[in-house]
């Protein structure tokens, strides 16, 4: 899930996306999954194909920012990159 700051994720509306029960990820399970630590998971290259979901308000943007894979690390892009390059679903999360 990749969203817009701002926006607080209504989790009845992501399940009825995923057709499952939307559930909180501890550290060693986000690890297991993408390789990346919590806070520094970038929305590519991770160790095993996740599904991505795009809050559509961050199409509004010019550009946006996504971690790099370290919590201190981030690069810019634009919305649409975003979209292509993790071959996400842009969805309302709200």
């Amino acid at each position: 899930m990749i969203a817009c700051g701002v926006n607080r994720i209504n989790e009845k509306q992501i399940n009825t996306h995923l057709n499952d029960n939307l559930g909180k990820a501890d550290a060693d399970f986000v690890r297991g999954h993408t390789g990346f630590v919590i806070g520094g998971v970038p929305p590519l290259g991770h160790v095993e194909s996740i599904i991505t979901l795009i809050d559509e308000d961050l199409l509004q943007f010019r550009e946006i920012w996504a971690a790099a894979g370290h919590p201190r690390a981030v690069f810019q892009l634009i919305p649409e990159e975003l979209v292509q390059m993790t071959k996400g679903r842009v969805i309302c999360v709200k």
